[in-house]
């Protein structure tokens, strides 16, 4: 089994700063892709943001790209979604989710590829 918790979404002003951060525990954090999805009130789940098992490779949606930044501390078991520039439109609930691939050798984007999931922070960004 593996445990993810969210924490640091919060309100914020458009124009502001947020770090979310994504505890794992349960299993070998470091062999495991992760990634950052968020969910708009009736919106389905999209994806935001991936980094490899490494932290060596990243990818993001276009809609973040240049404002969001993703990293993980594989020694802390943590990966953390830096937002900056922050809009209205980035408002949602954030996930963050473990690749259920061994060691994937890219990352992916897809809601189905992620096998664990947290319960989700909520980020909400005023005009």
């Amino acid at each position: 089994q593996v445990q993810l918790v969210e924490s640091g979404g919060g309100l914020v002003q458009a124009g502001g700063s947020l770090r979310l951060s994504c505890a794992a525990s349960g299993r070998t954090f470091s062999s495991y892709a992760m990634g950052w999805f968020r969910q708009a009130p009736g919106k389905e789940r999209e994806f935001v943001a991936a980094i490899s098992w490494r932290g060596d490779s990243t990818l993001y949606a276009d809609s973040v790209k240049g404002r969001f930044t993703i990293s993980r501390d594989n020694a802390k078991n943590t990966v953390y979604l830096q937002m900056n520039s922050l809009k209205p439109e980035d408002t949602a609930v954030y996930y963050c989710a473990a690749d259920q691939r061994y060691r994937r050798p890219g990352l992916v984007v897809t809601v189905t590829s992620y096998h664990y999931w947290g319960q989700g922070t909520q980020v909400t960004v005023s005009s």
